[in-house]
């Protein structure tokens, strides 16, 4: 158990690291206002501290810098409230001003937003295919041996995907086909599609259908191909602005590991509406044993969208951070609600 004054002097180093990223010495906690303890006080908690894990001392000077344990607490116990500056709260309404009509746009601009504002790296998961439902369907022929199916879902997604027509199928069959689907499919999440498709559509399909089995391969090509991993990233480049990052193996890993979206998609994987934070080796993966990584959701009323994170050094700016985090993703629940309601009252 932590005493008073341990509290005081533990968040005063991670508080000055986290804005100098210098080691911190008890000559300059004496100094700051708050503190009215001697500097030989303050090294007999330093050390004291450090025996216990919350700090760790460098080998070029006589500060003392957090360690893991130290965010840790530091962030479940210690960390202040962080009251956002005006500019910023304008910054993201601002970028929400414009009628965007894209699913894309929005979180590219997200993406864009988080960065700036915040000098990291910012990676938005898009939303998960297993909670995207389908909400209207369409195919249209493009020859007489062509078509594109154009799927549109909840989230105001739209997925265009080009399929061969065969010569046996006509246009009236087509037709026929798309009504079946729109009514006995709107509302199914994508996932289960291809399940509802061979359980149920198949034989009201086939009494409508007179060449029932090409169009069915047809379509099952067309509809139910695998959906990719949608990954959005904004800043990438400002890993090398962190004095952490100077070595260049180091930010060579980071790289690489940002470029496995199937990877960065699982660490993403957001199932709890409370922001998570992961610092160094909490984190899954070796190359971001340096860093910290918070995530927040997104949602459309109960359901989550995906996820927004940001990465940057384990000297993240956690409060400001979490704050900006909540704000966005309020800001982007909200955009997408109301999206979707207006699409629902066909404006």
């Amino acid at each position: 158990m932590l005493t008073e004054r341990q509290l005081l002097i533990l968040q005063v180093i991670i508080d000055d690291f986290i804005d100098s990223a210098q080691p911190v010495g008890s000559r300059a906690i004496s100094k700051k206002e708050k503190v009215s303890y001697s500097s030989a006080t303050i090294r007999n908690e330093m050390a004291d501290l450090e025996e216990m894990g919350f700090l760790e001392k460098t080998h070029s000077s006589s500060g003392r810098v957090p360690s893991e344990k130290g965010y840790r607490f530091y962030v479940d116990h210690l960390m202040s409230p962080f009251h956002l500056p005006r500019s910023d709260i304008s910054f993201v309404q601002e970028a929400f001003t414009n009628q965007l009509v894209e699913f894309e746009r929005v979180v590219q601009q997200s993406a864009r937003v988080l960065s700036d504002l915040t000098n990291y790296t910012s990676i938005i998961l898009g939303p998960e295919v297993y909670e995207t439902r389908l909400k209207q369907l369409q195919i249209i022929p493009l020859s007489n041996y062509s078509a594109v199916a154009i799927l549109v879902t909840n989230t105001g997604h739209v997925e265009h995907r080009s399929f061969t027509i065969p010569v046996e199928i006509h246009s009236s069959d087509l037709e026929k086909m798309v009504n079946i689907l729109n009514k006995k499919l709107y509302g199914v999440p994508i996932i289960h599609l291809h399940r509802k498709l061979n359980s149920e559509i198949s034989e009201l399909l086939r009494q409508h259908t007179d060449e029932f089995d090409k169009a069915y391969k047809y379509l099952q090509a067309a509809l139910f191909e695998e959906q990719p991993v949608k990954l959005y990233v904004g800043g990438k480049t400002n890993i090398l602005m962190q004095p952490e990052f100077k070595d260049i193996e180091k930010v060579r890993s980071l790289y690489s590991m940002i470029e496995e979206e199937a990877e960065i998609a699982h660490l993403l994987r957001h199932e709890s509406d409370e922001i998570k934070v992961t610092i160094g080796q909490e984190n899954e993966v070796k190359a971001m044993k340096d860093c910290s990584l918070i995530t927040a959701s997104y949602s459309l009323g109960d359901e989550q969208m995906g996820t927004i994170a940001l990465l940057g050094p384990t000297r993240m700016e956690y409060s400001k951070v979490i704050s900006l985090l909540s704000l966005l993703s309020n800001r982007m629940s909200q955009t997408f609600h109301s999206w979707y309601q207006n699409g629902e009252n066909g404006e």
